[in-house]
């Protein structure tokens, strides 16, 4: 119960505080905005799994979720992963990729979209995605595209509060995220500092694809003397990497060193918290717009003049 009442008051301090991060948005309110005859739709946007056990955890959970916290909006999926798709698609299942949908809500009289994806990070994903959506901004009256769980500081801080809550009760947690090559792997140290400025202890983070890499991450153990590890999904869905890469790769390279590890088996999208959390984003993207990065420069400039 104490854990769930200082997490509420944290989400509600950083809800307080979110408009004010880095002055990127303007409050605008997408709703009154609408006229006679428009209509609204919210995309939810996933990288996809052929794992429909996670599946059905994460992914089918916060569409109905949004579905039900949003009843004025049309709640539709999009898919970002070709492969995963391909491979649904010999199962005879069809996801839409985000053009995809947006190309399919316009031809049925949609004026109004906000695109929220799962994604963590502000990565690859995400830059594909601010592309494929400003291709269509010529589609709709309004469409807006909510951040990845990890955007403000407030989000990391949020998050790390819910990561706490989750700790296991013996040893130490190793948060595994995907990573990227891309600058934006910076987001996995920013988490690991965040975590532990913030004093939870015994937190480490590594990535599969980017930094900090395993090796970086074992130093780490072996300087504080840890000997119990809880490999844990620092992704949406607990997918191919979690079952492969987590599951066997990582699980027998720690044992090997002499390490006591055990793997939990959960998405991010899994905890309830989390999916509150994206619809927060949602919900702060129905009443703010993005800044046009080139209209902040010139008014700061005519504000200096």
């Amino acid at each position: 119960m104490t854990r769930t009442i200082l997490f509420c008051i944290t989400l509600l301090l950083g809800t307080l505080s979110y408009a004010h991060e880095g002055d990127n948005f303007m409050e605008s309110d997408m709703m009154t905005t609408m006229k006679p005859g428009d209509k609204a739709a919210l995309l939810m946007v996933h990288f996809g799994t052929t794992y429909d056990n996670t599946r059905a955890l994460t992914i089918d959970a916060i569409n109905q979720k949004m579905a039900a916290a949003f009843p004025a909006l049309t709640v539709r999926e999009a898919w970002t992963s070709r492969i995963v798709m391909r491979r649904m698609k010999v199962r005879g299942e069809i996801k839409l990729t985000p053009t995809e949908a947006l190309n399919q809500l316009h031809k049925e009289g949609y004026t109004h979209v906000v695109v929220q994806s799962t994604n963590i990070i502000e990565g690859i994903e995400m830059e594909s995605l601010r592309t494929e959506v400003a291709g269509a901004e010529h589609l709709f009256k309004d469409i807006r595209i909510g951040n990845p769980l990890l955007y403000t500081v407030s989000d990391y801080r949020k998050v790390a509060a819910i990561l706490a809550q989750y700790k296991p009760r013996e040893g130490a947690a190793v948060l595994v995220g995907h990573g990227t090559y891309t600058p934006s792997t910076s987001s996995y140290t920013m988490i690991d500092y965040m975590l532990k400025s913030e004093g939870y202890k015994n937190f480490y983070v590594g990535t599969i694809e980017g930094y900090p890499s395993f090796d970086d991450m074992l130093e780490q153990l072996k300087h504080n003397g840890e000997k119990q590890v809880t490999l844990i999904p620092f992704m949406f869905v607990a997918g191919n990497h979690a079952n492969n890469d987590i599951a066997v790769g990582w699980k027998q390279a720690l044992e090997k060193v002499g390490l006591q590890v055990s793997v939990r088996m959960q998405g991010l999208g899994e905890i309830p918290e989390i999916q509150q959390l994206f619809m927060e984003h949602v919900r702060y993207m129905l009443t703010h717009k993005m800044i046009n990065i080139m209209d902040k420069k010139k008014r700061y400039a005519a504000e200096k003049d």
